[in-house]
């Protein structure tokens, strides 16, 4: 038996989405719910987010969690964890509530999204021109993967255990151990 998913448009998503009480993912006409947080990885996105906001240069500025991004060439609405923007702010045509460009994206890994956000959604990240560096942050232990784009490259770098993550595109630096600030490893039930 053959199912068939309905398509959206876009102006049907952002319509649904207004008046949704959960975020919902777009990708190219599907409406997918996004899974909510536990404790600890809403623990390190503010971890990540004081951090960042501590230190983080003019013109740039931070958003969380319910800032919709919105990828063009791939057709898809989507809320990273942690994004930095240059100012001045760039906006999807005709929308006041969905920015396009991206510095820095910040995910952090959960069993059901890790494979995603290191494959498709990585991929989706990199066709926007001004998306520079990428971290993915693990809940499980203190580890930290990097990609910063060189030229036409993206360089990969680990950072297992107390260390010094630098952003390059902004010249700054953070420290893992301020990411995993009160965060403990045990499992979560």
């Amino acid at each position: 038996m053959l199912t068939l998913t309905r398509k959206y448009s876009l102006i049907d998503y952002f319509d649904r989405e207004i008046s949704s009480e959960t975020r919902n993912e777009y990708i190219d006409g599907e409406i997918n719910p996004m899974t909510g947080g536990t404790p600890k990885h809403n623990r390190i996105i503010g971890n990540l987010f004081a951090t960042l906001h501590g230190i983080l240069p003019q013109p740039y500025c931070i958003f969380v969690t319910d800032q919709r991004l919105w990828i063009p060439d791939r057709k898809i609405a989507t809320y990273p964890d942690v994004m930095i923007m240059a100012e001045p702010l760039e906006y999807q045509e005709g929308r006041k509530d969905t920015l396009v460009n991206p510095i820095l994206i910040a995910e952090i890994l959960s069993p059901s999204t890790a494979a995603y956000d290191h494959g498709d959604k990585f991929a989706a990240y990199r066709t926007i021109p001004t998306f520079k560096e990428y971290l993915l942050v693990s809940q499980n232990k203190m580890y930290v993967e990097h990609f910063h784009k060189d030229g036409d490259r993206w360089i990969f770098t680990a950072y297992e255990g107390d260390m010094t993550i630098s952003l390059t595109s902004m010249e700054i630096a953070i420290a893992t151990s301020n990411l995993y600030k009160r965060v403990s490893f045990e499992t979560e039930l």
